[in-house]
């Protein structure tokens, strides 16, 4: 059985779609099976792939909404070794359609629940927002979310934030929801507050935090307006060593046999 995560913040800037895009392109890198579902109605995910997301008729929106089945919704991108669900600016539409539905907070966990025969790894890639889209992102995290953290001060007053939302969550909808790993991104080794940020992400999350932590990268930030992965557009970077790193570590952790030597 594949693993689903879901990539989790309601603070914007902070890494959600960097890491979802990279970690997934490093996963499919050493041999995965991976699908990367857009469910931001910005979609940035979808863009930074080089998709046109005002081009999108068949994606993310349309499978929520019941109006698609999830197979018709699926590109894969053989250079970038990851499959896409993409988004459109009609996502944000899909919260009003789904308020009248019953089951309008699990319809991601039984989308995605159809397709992991076929994936090693569904990634979802949540908005920014702690409303229903992220709800279903976050319910349908059958293994856990990953929190990515802003190395800044307000990073951690956003946190006690989300913390409540999952306990609500366990609490009521999705008992066995559970943080897959904390994300420190972009790092600056220069300044004591990413020091600082580090220490009390450590000291909250303990055993929860990856080991692996994201530096700033120009390289990083340059990759997304050219449409690709920092695997493609930069692979000797220090963000390309820092997701390899981290898709290294999450394929351990999950006992999944690799060749660190394939790329």
């Amino acid at each position: 059985m594949g693993k689903i995560y879901t990539i989790v913040n309601q603070k914007g800037g902070v890494g959600k779609t960097t890491t979802s895009i990279n970690l997934g392109a490093y996963l499919g890198q050493f041999g995965q099976k991976v699908l990367l579902v857009d469910l931001d109605p910005q979609a940035n995910a979808t863009s930074c792939l080089g998709i046109d997301r005002h081009q999108v008729e068949n994606g993310t929106y349309e499978v929520l909404i019941g109006a698609k089945n999830p197979l018709d919704c699926v590109l894969f991108n053989a250079r970038f070794k990851l499959s896409l669900m993409p988004s459109s600016p009609n996502l944000s539409g899909a919260e009003i359609e789904m308020i009248e539905l019953s089951d309008r907070e699990k319809r991601l966990k039984t989308i995605v629940q159809s397709l992991i025969s076929r994936y090693d790894y569904i990634l979802i890639d949540c908005p920014p927002s702690l409303g229903l889209l992220t709800l279903n992102g976050m319910i349908a995290a059958q293994d856990g979310v990953i929190i990515p953290v802003q190395c800044e001060y307000l990073a951690l007053e956003g946190l006690g934030q989300l913390t409540q939302t999952l306990t609500r969550i366990r609490q009521g909808l999705c008992p066995e929801l559970s943080i897959r790993g904390v994300l420190l991104t972009m790092y600056d080794g220069r300044t004591n507050l990413s020091a600082d940020v580090m220490t009390e992400v450590q000291k909250f999350f303990q055993d929860k935090v990856f080991s692996t932590f994201v530096p700033r990268s120009i390289r990083l930030a340059e990759a997304p307006s050219f449409g690709m992965p920092i695997s493609v557009y930069a692979p000797d970077s220090s963000g390309a060593r820092a997701y390899r790193s981290l898709a290294m570590e999450l394929l351990t952790a999950d006992g999944v046999k690799f060749d660190p030597g394939q790329e």
